[in-house]
Parts: C-alpha cells; sequence; structure tokens
C-alpha cells in the first residue's frame, strides 16, 4: 500500500447514518442553490487569486458550510503568517472550505482530479498541488513541490490520513507530506474537525466515504438538520530541533474525544 494511497473501512452502507431530523425537501433545494451560487461567484473571482484579502477567502469558506445547513464553530489558536503546513483529519467534503477557514491555503489533491472536465483546469488555476498516490517514485518530487510552495510564504493543506473515514473512527496521519515542513523549516498546525448535533453526539450523515458518490454526499448534507462543524486549531509546532517526520506526525495527530473549547456556531 502506497504512502499515499492507505484506505479506510468506512462505507455508506455500514457506517454513515441519516441525520436525526432531515430538512424539507424545498429547503433542501435551496441549500443547494445557495451552494452553487456561492462556488459560481469564487469560479468568477478565480483570476484574482492571491490578490483577494485573506479574510474575505475565510468569510467566503464559511459561507459556503453554513449556506449547506451546517453551522460552524471555530476555536483554538490563531493560524501563524509565513510558511505553514496545515494538517486535518478527514470526513467529508465540507472539510475543504472548513480548512480554509482557518487560513486560506493551497490544498493537496490526487492527481486524477486534474483530469476531471472543468474542475481539473479550475482547481490547478487555484493553485492545488496535485499528487500521486499511485506511483511511490514520484514522493520525492511531490515534497519537494510543497517544500518550494512553503519556503515561498504559502500554505498547504493536507489530510494526511489520505482517505474519508466516519468521524466516529479515525485514521493515522501519513509521515510523507510532514517532511515538506521539516526541509521548508516551517510550523505545522493540526486542526481537528468534528461533525455533532446541539446536543454533542456525533453526525455521520456528512461523511462522505468508501463508494459514497459527492450528489449522494451534497444531497444528504442539505438535507441535513442541526448539524454542527467544529473546528480545533492546534497550536503551531515548530520544527526547530525536530528531525524525524514520525515523530512530528504523532505530534500533530488529533486526539479523539470531546471537542475542547467554547465558540459560537455561525
Amino acid at each position: 500500500m502506497s504512502l499515499w494511497l492507505p484506505g479506510a473501512p468506512c462505507t455508506p452502507r455500514g457506517c454513515v447514518e441519516p441525520a436525526a431530523a432531515a430538512a424539507a425537501v424545498p429547503r433542501a433545494v435551496l441549500r443547494l442553490t445557495a451552494v452553487g451560487l456561492l462556488l459560481l461567484t469564487g469560479i468568477a473571482l478565480l483570476p484574482l487569486g492571491r490578490r483577494l484579502p485573506a479574510r474575505s477567502v475565510r468569510r467566503w469558506c464559511r459561507w459556503i458550510v453554513r449556506a449547506a445547513g451546517v453551522r460552524v464553530r471555530v476555536t483554538g489558536a490563531a493560524a501563524p503568517t509565513g510558511g505553514l503546513l496545515l494538517v486535518a483529519n478527514h470526513i467529508s467534503w465540507l472539510d475543504v472550505p472548513l480548512l480554509a477557514a482557518v487560513r486560506p491555503a493551497r490544498m493537496l489533491a490526487k492527481s486524477e482530479i486534474r483530469r476531471w472536465p472543468v474542475a481539473g483546469p479550475l482547481a490547478a488555476r487555484a493553485g492545488v498541488l496535485f499528487i500521486d498516490r499511485d506511483r511511490l517514485r514520484t514522493l520525492p518530487d511531490t515534497v519537494a513541490r510543497i517544500a518550494g510552495a512553503l519556503r515561498e510564504g504559502a500554505a498547504v493543506g493536507a489530510f494526511p490520513e489520505g482517505s474519508t473515514w466516519c468521524g466516529r473512527a479515525q485514521g493515522h496521519f501519513r509521515r510523507a507530506v510532514f517532511q515538506a515542513a521539516l526541509d521548508a523549516a516551517v510550523p505545522v498546525q493540526p486542526v481537528r474537525i468534528r461533525y455533532r448535533t446541539a446536543q454533542g453526539d456525533p453526525v455521520t450523515a456528512v461523511a462522505f466515504v468508501g463508494d459514497d458518490t459527492l450528489l449522494a454526499s451534497l444531497w444528504r448534507v442539505v438535507s441535513a438538520h442541526g448539524v454542527i462543524a467544529e473546528v480545533e486549531a492546534g497550536a503551531p509546532i515548530l520544527p526547530e530541533g525536530r528531525t524525524d517526520r514520525r515523530a512530528l506526525a504523532a505530534a500533530a495527530q488529533p486526539e479523539a474525544g470531546p471537542a475542547r473549547g467554547h465558540g459560537h456556531p455561525r
């Protein structure tokens, strides 16, 4: 199994449970429409690239999640400026805008996305760093490209579990991407993402796992009711004195368990 291609045992049938309460179909359609309009707005603004204020990008990312009917609660440490590796556990496609709500970042994505019609060219134009998870011999070049972006002062976002999990279970952070942070001598900021009800119970309806389709996942999310996305940003881990990517990955691994802090849903 490749360092880039771990597997998760989670499947839609085995792990994903419908939300306890569902939104009415008209409301779900309105949510889906709102998400689509926000995405189109983002596509229209792509030519502006890095000239867009980070605060505006973070707000837009929160709006996407909120438009889908999911409230957002962000707690923890602020993201530092300069080169930064942002790492988080991976549950849903919602994780991408949630991670960018901490700090806008160039995301890592599998190389297959580059070949997708429309989405591939748009992702490349947005600065996505593509990784070929099936070819181990490309790994050093991939790490070098990530390190280069970090040295230039960019934030790079990654999901080191390498696969989505349902949220009740989680995978271990793979260590390869952490070598880029060591090579560039930039901090790593771990982020823990959870999806819960107002009562604190985990919600798996938002999970995008196994052979799930994006359309099915989208509809499940906009049809859910009362879901809160909890985003807990840990303290940045400084690279000084660290030379072992395995230890760095272990230090960044978010712990399972109840959320810490008391952010306000938005």
